[in-house]
């Protein structure tokens, strides 16, 4: 009969909780314009919403993330670049560099960062590869280490090629992990940069950054096959998130309503639990007592 008890309070101490998890969680999730979206909290990896998170498609420049991080964790900053022919001259955004300029890593990686420059991804890839496929090949070794189980990248920029892909999901991960580096996080963040082989500033594309109380960092994406991409992180209370979308007509807007929605949904988590655990002494007591009233037994014991 005991045993019976024990198992009727598990029973019951369970269906309590999810009750009340499903009640905090029974907000409708926000529509937004992106075919693909994913939110993740930073600090425990866990899926705050998605939408198609682990579908694989084209992702343009935010490709580029991937390419700062290998480049930050593989050479120093301070080493002296030659721009090639071939980077100077690669289609798309640009930091507008020229063959035979040399520019330190660090220039290039804020070039490529705040600026989307291809010719800065081009050079940084065969600084530190020999060749744009060199550097290919330590991405997707990087991609296969964090765990990104639905990517394939071809090349550091992100122009469309065959077999160039990534997920929501995977760019979340990727993002989590790079903005654990301290370097990756401030050019991630940064505003605004003065290389010193320019006389003006290049600024942040990622207009979220300069008009968001939330975000700290992000970086923008765009070919036509891809569509508007975006990855950004924001950060409230202490509590961090990063949002990507993918082929996303309304991007900016998409991340300002996910924002709201997921810090609301952390907050009311926390707060959630928080209340049941202080609950929990007084429900434990009350279930004792009505279970001795019904079997007429004055004290309880196991």
């Amino acid at each position: 009969m005991k045993n019976t008890y024990l198992i009727s309070i598990v029973v019951l101490l369970f269906a309590m909780f999810s009750t009340s998890f499903n009640v905090i969680n029974a907000e409708s999730a926000p529509g937004v314009s992106a075919s693909n979206a994913v939110v993740l909290n930073m600090d425990t990896n866990e899926v705050i919403y998605e939408k198609k998170a682990n579908e694989s498609r084209e992702i343009a420049s935010i490709t580029k993330i991937m390419t700062a991080i290998v480049a930050i964790e593989q050479n120093d900053l301070d080493e002296k670049v030659l721009i090639s022919s071939n980077a100077a001259k690669k289609e798309g955004s640009s930091i507008y560099t020229k063959a035979g300029d040399i520019y330190s890593l660090e220039d290039l990686v804020y070039g490529l960062m705040l600026r989307s420059g291809n010719d800065a991804a081009t050079a940084i890839a065969e600084h530190v590869a020999g060749s744009e496929k060199g550097f290919a090949f330590l991405m997707n070794e990087k991609a296969s280490w964090i765990g990104m189980q639905n990517s394939s990248f071809q090349n550091p920029h992100g122009l469309d090629e065959e077999e160039h892909f990534s997920t929501a999901y995977d760019m979340a991960l990727l993002t989590s992990y790079a903005m654990k580096n301290d370097e990756f996080k401030k050019i991630f963040g940064t505003k605004k940069y003065l290389s010193k082989n320019i006389d003006y500033y290049w600024f942040n594309k990622n207009k979220l950054l300069m008009s968001n109380d939330y975000c700290t960092g992000g970086k923008t994406g765009f070919t036509k096959s891809a569509g508007r991409t975006l990855v950004t992180t924001a950060e409230h209370e202490g509590k961090r998130i990063v949002v990507v979308t993918l082929n996303a007509s309304n991007d900016w807007n998409d991340h300002r309503v996910l924002y709201d929605y997921a810090f609301k949904q952390i907050d009311e988590e926390s707060e959630g639990f928080s209340e049941e655990m202080l609950n929990f002494p007084s429900f434990i007591e009350s279930y004792f007592d009505v279970l001795n009233r019904m079997h007429g037994v004055k004290e309880w014991s196991i």
